[in-house]
């Protein structure tokens, strides 16, 4: 005869069907519970949230008032801090280095100016000693003298400077060289 074992052959076989049931069962009454314990953990943690508020503020407070006694403004405050922060900048290894690159570029900077300088004193040194504007100057010299002369001679009638300069064109323009030798002096002969 052959022997059966109980459970595998029953003649009611639990479907599946069932078996969801049965977890879903447990998953909800799993959850529930679960939500309930977080749902009291945040009412505990926002109660504790209010009181650290509270004490917090209370000892700002104090803070506030502990300040006033001894005479610290939010102005002196403020300083206090900026210098702190100032000092701390400084002695950073970015500032130093970066204070160094200007430094060194500051001193080539004006050492090639100092150069340009040279140059540029040099070069108008040349330019002064050149033929051309040693003539330049001769002529310059030579009208105002003839202004001068002009001026002195017209005996007193005076008059602006426009005046005197086109006289003195006019009069040179109008003299002959023969002129020009009797009337004129040394100086203004080389002209």
């Amino acid at each position: 005869m052959e022997t059966r074992q109980q459970g595998l052959l029953d003649p009611e076989p639990v479907t599946e069907v069932d078996e969801e049931m049965v977890s879903d069962v447990d998953l909800n009454n799993t959850l529930t519970e679960e939500r309930e314990e977080i749902l009291s953990e945040l009412t505990k943690l926002e109660e504790d949230i209010s009181t650290l508020r509270q004490v917090l503020a209370s000892k700002e407070k104090h803070h506030s008032e502990l300040k006033a006694k001894l005479g610290i403004t939010p102005l002196i405050e403020f300083k206090q801090n900026f210098n702190r922060s100032w000092y701390d900048m400084q002695t950073s290894t970015a500032y130093k280095k970066t204070s160094e690159t200007l430094s060194t570029a500051g001193q080539k900077t004006s050492a090639a100016f100092t150069t340009l300088g040279t140059a540029i004193s040099r070069k108008f040194g040349d330019m002064r000693n050149s033929p051309s504007f040693k003539s330049f100057e001769e002529k310059v010299e030579c009208t105002v003298s003839n202004i001068k002369q002009t001026k002195v001679g017209s005996q007193g009638r005076g008059g602006s400077f426009e005046e005197v300069l086109s006289s003195a064109a006019h009069a040179s323009a109008q003299e002959t060289p023969s002129n020009n030798m009797s009337e004129s002096s040394d100086h203004e002969r080389t002209c």
